[in-house]
């Protein structure tokens, strides 16, 4: 559930107009809802209580400063990626010890930040970054909490960007080589092998791929304690998906009742790394129509919001429903061709949606909904466009959680010689 729902006609936000605010913020614009941020972390806390477990919202997902504040507010902790994001998790006081660090490609500088920050463990998914970890660690003679990604080769039904536990994928090490490493730990004198980590994807939309890698990680973690290694957490990952179209995702709650009687079995601290469930249907990206173009072969909308705002779409072939911000303007069947509705950069790659029963004429506003993860974030400035403004809408208030950059900061970082 989210809180964007249709009052007199007029598409609203926790009860506000959000033609109101694209009036006064201008368009392209995110908007998110605060409420259901909170309402959708709430629900995964709930639903694994029995455990107690540390959830860590997945940065990446969405990282404004202000959605991070919320959800550390609330006593969540971060799953980070890069130094921007622990540079982000130190900005809203995230304590160290709720951070956890994954990433293929950590730089010496990275390790050594994060470190210093004191983070709770290291997620590592080689055997030569935990090879540099140890050394950094030496280095600066501290002793670093670290646990193992492991690949277990399972493929959830998912796109196939989005799945990370394939064998020919970059993440995580070979079962055979974690228990190796965990068995001889010894070698690495600086590190201590707290646990194991395994995400399989994101979107996930069903428990049974979940429920596989978790026996699968049950099993490696019997062989290591049969060898006398002592094992304290077990970070399960992310992934739960959401409803963009047809999907019929399972809830929080369905999906922990498959998988707490498995999780209590290992007896391990559970770690969640959640991000799209908690963020993806509490955003939407609002859009204005610029043009109605009508050709033999087809009729494009074309909006002033494009690939560079939201690349999902062109990147994943992504659905997003998109609809009218007042009713009025929504399509009655039959009365025209579909529509594409597509954006203004230069790549025919640039829509947002295809083939659309949608009415609209020119000066319409739009929303994108389900744009709320992995939106923004993976915005750019191709085709030299300022990246969009961002509000926040929290009951009665609306926040801006970003400032729409100018011409002047596209160039700001630029020499001429």
């Amino acid at each position: 559930m989210h809180e964007f729902a249709y009052k007199r006609d007029q598409l609203c936000c926790e009860g506000l107009p959000v033609k109101d605010l694209a009036k006064k913020f201008a368009t392209p614009l995110y908007v998110y809802s605060a409420k259901t941020v909170l309402d959708h972390f709430l629900k995964i806390k709930k639903a694994f209580a029995p455990l107690k477990p540390l959830i860590c919202y997945s940065v990446k997902a969405n990282s404004n400063l202000s959605i991070l504040k919320l959800l550390v507010d609330k006593g969540a902790g971060l799953d980070i990626v890069s130094g921007g994001e622990l540079y982000r998790a130190q900005k809203v006081k995230c304590l160290a010890k709720k951070v956890v660090y994954a990433s293929v490609g950590k730089t010496v500088k990275e390790i050594k930040d994060a470190i210093e920050y004191g983070i709770l463990m290291f997620n590592v998914e080689s055997a030569p970054e935990l090879e540099r970890i140890n050394d950094i660690a030496a280095e600066l003679n501290r002793r670093v909490d670290v646990a193992l990604r492991v690949n277990l080769d399972i493929s959830p039904k998912t796109h196939a960007y989005i799945k990370t536990a394939k064998k020919e994928t970059k993440f995580g090490m070979e079962p055979d080589l974690a228990k190796d490493i965990l068995i001889n730990q010894r070698c690495y004198p600086n590190l201590n092998m707290k646990g194991v980590h395994i995400h399989i994807g994101s979107q996930i939309t069903e428990a049974r791929p979940c429920v596989d890698a978790i026996k699968k990680i049950k099993a490696l973690i019997k062989e290591v304690k049969a060898q006398g290694v002592i094992l304290e957490y077990l970070n399960i990952g992310g992934g739960l998906g959401i409803i963009y179209d047809k999907e019929r995702p399972q809830t929080a709650a369905k999906f922990a009742r498959k998988v707490l009687p498995l999780l209590k079995s290992i007896s391990l601290k559970v770690i969640l790394e959640p991000g799209r469930f908690i963020v993806g249907n509490a955003g939407i990206l609002v859009t204005k129509v610029l043009y109605v173009k009508n050709t033999i072969q087809k009729k494009f909308i074309i909006i002033d919001a494009g690939m560079n705002d939201l690349i999902r779409p062109s990147l994943y072939q992504a659905h997003h429903t998109i609809v009218p911000l007042s009713l009025y303007r929504r399509k009655t069947k039959g009365t025209s061709k579909k529509a594409d509705i597509v954006g203004p950069i230069c790549e025919s790659a640039d829509f947002l949606g295809k083939e659309r029963d949608l009415d609209a004429k020119v000066g319409d506003y739009l929303a994108v909904l389900g744009a709320g993860a992995y939106g923004f974030v993976m915005s750019s400035n191709y085709n030299s466009r300022p990246r969009v403004a961002e509000v926040l809408v929290k009951g009665k208030e609306v926040k801006l959680v970003r400032k729409r950059e100018t011409y002047k900061d596209l160039v700001a970082k630029e020499i001429i010689v």
